[in-house]
């Protein structure tokens, strides 16, 4: 279904186009809202409307509302299934209670979301992993990743990080949201590897950081961070010694004690200790991709890029106000 036909499909609950448009967008992105944020989709000031509204949601059950607060502020969860169902996704994590912290999260992509209208807004694995293999040439392994269990139990998640992919109308720019939740990038480094084979294939992208407020502090250790590994690969030679040391981490006979020490030394780095969790999950073909001079060169030309984005609304007075699950 595309984003038209989940909000048509919305509209035959009793909604208007305006409240179904803004409900799929909840849906596909966050589950979660606020009063305020569907003021701001619809271009309109808080009154008898967004009451209606929302109390229709609570009174048929779509939504649960969690209130209290300092500000007497309200989250509204949308949960009920047969409305995930109407735009395809009977089953999305989002209808899950959640915790505090996440909800929190996902307020802040989605306000984002809402914000950038301009931008088409890919929202779950199934729709991300469609639109890239029909619009670059990678297979389907190449995309970004996580697998989990073992043997007969493994799972392969892609765009496990569940966050935005923002898409211009004429398809040339691509836009990955990365929602910084710690005041140091490891996490972000990871996201990094994950995302590299598919932003080589794209000929204009921009990696869009969402700060809170009280991590601004850390902006530029993620600068950084990105810089160190995009816009200076590794030569040859330091890859296969990185391959070599990794591979004496694991259990075996004892290595050379002089080599180790050296190895251990020269990849004392964050940059080598986030390569090592990449290598373990996809082995050495995650070391031989940072030879490539491709994103440097995209950086270089300004068709790579990292923007930092810090919210302006504030989330902390909300903290109280949604159980944990």
């Amino acid at each position: 279904m595309t984003q038209d036909e989940q909000a048509q499909a919305l509209v035959g609950f009793g909604f208007t186009a305006r409240q179904a448009g803004f409900l799929a967008a909840v849906m596909r992105h966050a589950g979660v809202c606020l009063a305020r944020q569907y003021c701001a989709y619809a271009g309109i000031v808080r009154g008898q409307k967004t009451h209606d509204f929302f109390g229709t949601l609570v009174a048929r059950r779509y939504a649960t509302a969690y209130s209290g607060g300092p500000r007497h502020a309200r989250i509204y969860h949308v949960h009920h299934k047969r409305l995930y169902r109407a735009i395809g996704e009977p089953d999305a994590r989002f209808r899950k209670p959640l915790a505090v912290a996440r909800a929190v999260e996902r307020l802040m992509v989605l306000d984002h979301v809402l914000a950038h209208r301009d931008l088409i807004w890919l929202a779950g694995e199934r729709e991300k992993v469609e639109y890239f293999g029909r619009t670059t040439s990678l297979r389907r392994e190449e995309l970004p990743s996580l697998t989990f269990g073992r043997g007969t139990g493994k799972t392969t998640r892609y765009f496990a990080d569940k966050l935005p992919v923002g898409v211009s109308s004429d398809g040339r720019r691509h836009v990955f949201v990365y929602l910084v939740t710690q005041d140091v990038p490891l996490d972000f480094r990871a996201f990094l590897h994950r995302h590299a084979e598919l932003l080589r294939a794209l000929t204009d992208w921009e990696v869009r950081l969402l700060i809170p407020r009280h991590l601004t502090a850390s902006i530029a250790a993620y600068q950084e961070a990105f810089r160190e590994e995009l816009a200076h690969p590794l030569r040859p030679a330091v890859v296969d010694e990185l391959v070599w040391y990794f591979r004496q981490l694991r259990p075996g006979p004892e290595p050379d004690g002089l080599r180790l020490r050296e190895a251990q030394r020269a990849f004392a780095a964050p940059r080598y200790r986030a390569l090592y969790r990449a290598w373990q999950r996809d082995g050495d073909r995650v070391l031989h991709a940072t030879t490539s001079p491709i994103l440097a060169d995209s950086l270089a030309r300004r068709n790579g890029r990292l923007d930092c984005h810090v919210p302006t609304h504030r989330y902390l007075h909300l903290a109280p106000l949604v159980g944990t699950a």
